[in-house]
């Protein structure tokens, strides 16, 4: 007899709500789980599996002991269990960016005792079929010692609610970096869905039925596998420059943006001149983020390395390593690095502060800066590798199936860059990946709560289109769905980053939508304003907003980022000025204004919040017809 994989030792269950508990056993044999003064009794069924269901469970942050007991003499005890609020942390990259490499990540890990909120990361697969499993991972509480690798996203959401609710919260993060919404939707989903069907056929039509093209994938898997070093031998990393084709490249950055757009094996060399107050001491390395797995090296020796196997998110963590005194030499010295990566970018991506080499002993000396120009050559050329875990369905499969139907109160999600250039489809395709989770854990519909895309790329200084604008209408077009809050981020990216640092305000926005409607704190202000009508009076036009939260306000002399248009439809920068709840627009090159915008371009210059300190997200009124 076995316990699905979700339920470990630390583990947080759902208060309020039936409790499913189900794993494997011989068919026939009789399962029974005892908790919280309740048993409740099943047996296996012809397939092996069994399902029990707890009645609801009040919040107890007393560790408990969940015990399964079966006929064929099995026994399965879990300590240390609480009871309180669950929650499904979903998405790519910024959701699953850790706290440790976040806006003053270290002071926050240090300063993250929680130990009851409990955290539980899905380890990445992908897969043809739905699972009932994960492998390698456990439930564990909220420490500095586990806080680092956390959801940074996910740990700011569940801080907040703790605080707030004063009882346990469990955080499940299932995410991974570079996906796109059909990859986390089921197969039946996509395929019923109009507008969305046309993912999976172009999927068979170019790779062949399913189970063709997975096995493909495996194999293709295994290729682009790590399996050894060929190029150490030949002194890729020795003092003296080796034979090879090396050529120049500006780090940090993806070789990807330097024109190399496959996967592979890059090595990279920097020469540094050290002083003679250096020698044979104990030297700080960093050389920022290296995207996915490094081995790096001084003077031939290695002093350090990460692997994706090692930490998941291998490819965002800050490389610090030591470099011992007894490798240290007075004037010319070389760094050398060996970066691994399968799919999507590689290389030394910084950011180009982190990237040091100091002398901890030596004063205040501020360290040799290593951005800039470093040698390059190539070991291994996988070429393009497709996106085995982009593939319809396939992390849905390997990383949402294995969590069904384990109790939760609701999701919250960050996602979308990936598919900003499909903004179109994005309007059917995210809200039927909501209503498929929704139907999966067959809980009805739970609260589900997204962060909208921040700004990000080069300001515009004329109003124009954008496939990011479009997206973000698309998000915010599932607000339609019942019990859904939208988290808007237009103030708070990076327009040379795409992983912001301030998850903070992300997850705390994140979690003033769930105060407000989940939990009924009545006093929380959701979100920022919204958009709700326009009216025009005579050469101006006014707009109304819903979620004001006392009063609309602009950070500035007047609101910015307001453009409108008049029957040609070209837009102009309009002047803008609050009054009341409303924000009236206007320019003297539109006597006739039909249509407005607001924050509708990629990186948007914007300033309207309101009293409660939220932005307004970025619309438009001229949707298409």
């Amino acid at each position: 007899m076995k316990i699905a994989s979700i339920f470990t030792d630390g583990m947080v269950l759902q208060q309020g709500i039936p409790v499913p508990v189900w794993g494997t056993a011989a068919a026939g044999v009789a399962v029974t789980v005892n908790f919280a003064d309740q048993q409740a009794s099943g047996s296996a069924d012809a397939d092996g599996r069994w399902l029990v269901r707890l009645a609801p469970l009040a919040a107890n942050a007393e560790p408990s002991v969940l015990d399964v007991a079966s006929t064929d003499g099995g026994s399965i005890s879990l300590s240390d269990v609480l009871v309180g609020e669950v929650w499904v942390c979903s998405g790519q990259s910024n959701m699953e960016w850790p706290l440790s490499s976040s806006h003053n990540g270290a002071e926050e890990v240090l300063r993250a005792h929680f130990p009851q909120i409990r955290l539980f990361t899905v380890p990445k697969r992908p897969s043809g079929a739905p699972e009932s499993g994960v492998t390698g991972t456990a439930w564990c509480a909220c420490t500095p010692e586990t806080a680092g690798k956390c959801s940074a996203v996910a740990y700011y959401f569940g801080r907040e609610l703790y605080s707030r609710l004063n009882v346990p919260i469990g955080l499940i993060n299932s995410s991974w970096g570079g996906t796109v919404a059909e990859a986390w939707t089921s197969w039946d989903a996509l395929s019923e869905n109009p507008v969305t069907r046309g993912i999976v056929q172009s999927w068979e039509r170019d790779l062949g039925p399913r189970g063709t093209w997975w096995q493909g994938f495996e194999a293709l898997a295994e290729r682009t596998r790590d399996k050894k070093n060929t190029k150490y031998p030949e002194g890729w990393a020795d003092i003296d420059e080796p034979a090879a084709e090396w050529g120049d490249m500006e780090l940090p950055g993806t070789w990807q943006s330097r024109g190399f757009n496959h996967s592979g094996i890059f090595w990279f060399r920097k020469t540094v001149e050290l002083p003679p107050a250096w020698e044979g001491r104990d030297l700080r390395l960093s050389i920022g983020a290296a995207d996915k797995s490094d081995i790096t090296y001084f003077n031939n020796t290695r002093v350090g390395g990460v692997t994706m196997a090692e930490r998941e998110d291998a490819w965002s963590l800050p490389r610090n390593y030591t470099v011992p005194g007894n490798l240290v030499k007075a004037g010319r010295n070389v760094i050398a690095v060996r970066v691994h990566s399968d799919i999507h970018g590689g290389g030394l991506t910084g950011p180009s502060e982190e990237m040091k080499l100091s002398c901890p002993d030596c004063g205040a000396d501020a360290g040799i800066p290593l951005g800039g120009t470093w040698r390059y050559a190539i070991e291994a050329n996988y070429g393009l590798v497709p996106s085995i875990h982009n593939a319809p369905s396939v992390l849905f499969n390997g990383m949402i199936s294995p969590l069904l139907p384990f109790a939760i109160r609701g999701a919250i999600w960050y996602q979308g860059e990936s598919n900003a250039d499909r903004a179109e489809q994005y309007r059917a395709l995210f809200q039927a990946l909501i209503r498929d989770w929704r139907r999966a854990w067959g809980q009805g519909d739970f609260p589900f709560y997204f962060v909208q895309l921040a700004n990000f790329m080069a300001r515009s200084p004329q109003p124009t289109e954008s496939s990011w604008a479009e997206l973000r209408e698309a998000q915010a077009m599932a607000l339609d769905l019942p019990h859904t809050g939208m988290a808007v981020a237009i103030d708070i990216g990076e327009a040379d980053d795409v992983h912001p640092k301030n998850k903070h305000d992300v997850g705390l926005r994140l979690a003033l939508n769930a105060l407000y409607q989940t939990y009924a704190q009545r006093s929380a202000v959701p979100c920022g304003p919204l958009f709700r009508s326009m009216k025009r009076e005579g050469s101006s036009l006014r707009l109304s907003f819903d979620f004001v939260g006392g009063g609309l306000v602009c950070r500035g002399d007047a609101p910015s980022g307001f453009a409108i248009a008049g029957e040609d439809g070209r837009f102009v920068w309009a002047a803008a000025k609050i009054d009341g709840d409303d924000v009236l627009v206007s320019n003297p090159e539109v006597a006739s204004p039909e249509s407005a915008r607001y924050g509708w371009a990629d990186n948007p210059e914007v300033n309207l919040y309101n009293k409660a300190g939220l932005p307004a997200s970025p619309f438009r009124t001229d949707f298409p017809k």
